[in-house]
């Protein structure tokens, strides 16, 4: 048994994981992503219930189950019994008496799953796959992986964490940890889309003043579905201010990596002819995706005493 391997009754939020368990993970999707095997005796049905649009995420957390050899109970919503007005909770109460062992969830509402962990009936494991503009533990799992992989260490990185704050899940959950962990923070993007919670986590700047100095750049995709209006938004105009144009990647340090949790705007957040350019790890990060969502399966099953 490898020594990366913990056990977790739910994973829901970054907060809720200790330095040492976000090791752990981060280390046991490396010895995934080396080779590792693991072998179940017994029958582990997970499901997936995406109750928004994606593509990595959930893909992601099929294959990783796969690997596992879980068994998938597939859900469609546009087919299920939410068509009829059932809520969340009634979804999921079905599922555990059916009973499916993990729940998979992204849904628009933040904290959805609250109620579902504090249920004293529901006893299917809830795995977070995103909760509105809240949280999103495996991609900052599997983001923590990546910045893992390149340096082996988080103490003293520069990260800067540029573009639409205000809707990401992606900078909530990794500004916590990175901070927790002891990178130097920098958030970056239009002043309209910072909120006062950043404050206690890192400096606002623009990209330009940090763009030589960081480690890690870090951009989020503009989440055009979660405002209520663009007016006049231009792509091209935002790509000159704040986007990671070849001026700017020109600049960047030798070692430093850019990172996004994708889909890509093309040419707004970054140039398109630098999505997969040397310094990108947006690539690794999906196939990491993977192996760190193996790792959490595992150390959720195991805290249901699976064999």
């Amino acid at each position: 048994m490898s020594t990366n391997q913990i056990a977790l009754k739910n994973l829901v939020s970054m907060e809720t994981l200790s330095n040492e368990e976000v090791l752990s993970l981060i280390k046991r999707g490396i010895e995934f992503k080396n080779g590792a095997k693991v072998h179940y005796d017994d029958q582990h049905i997970v499901s997936n219930l995406f109750f928004e649009s994606s593509t990595r995420t959930h893909k992601a957390f099929e294959v990783a189950e796969l690997k596992l050899g879980c068994d998938l109970l597939d859900f469609d919503v546009k087919t299920s019994s939410v068509n009829k007005g059932e809520t969340l909770y009634d979804t999921i109460l079905t599922m555990s008496a059916l009973g499916v062992d993990v729940c998979v969830i992204r849904h628009s509402h933040v904290d959805y799953y609250k109620e579902l962990i504090e249920s004293p009936t529901i006893t299917t494991s809830i795995v977070n796959g995103g909760d509105g503009s809240g949280q999103h533990p495996s991609q900052s799992l599997l983001d923590l992986m990546t910045i893992y992989e390149e340096f082996g260490h988080f103490d003293g990185l520069k990260v800067a964490i540029a573009g639409d704050l205000s809707h990401s899940r992606v900078a909530k959950s990794n500004m916590m940890i990175l901070k927790r962990l002891g990178a130097e923070l920098f958030f970056a993007g239009p002043d309209e889309w910072r909120t006062p919670e950043f404050e206690d986590y890192g400096t606002f700047v623009t990209i330009d003043q940090v763009i030589d100095q960081v480690d890690v750049m870090m951009l989020l995709r503009v989440q055009h579905e979660r405002h209520d209006t663009y007016g006049d938004f231009s792509k091209a105009a935002y790509h000159r201010a704040h986007g990671l144009d070849q001026a700017r990647y020109d600049r960047m340090k030798d070692h430093a990596i850019i990172m996004h949790p994708a889909p890509v705007n093309r040419d707004v957040e970054i140039a398109d002819s630098l999505v997969e350019a040397p310094k990108s790890r947006i690539v690794k990060q999906m196939t990491n995706g993977v192996f760190v969502r193996m790792a959490i399966i595992e150390a959720v099953l195991a805290g249901r005493g699976a064999k």
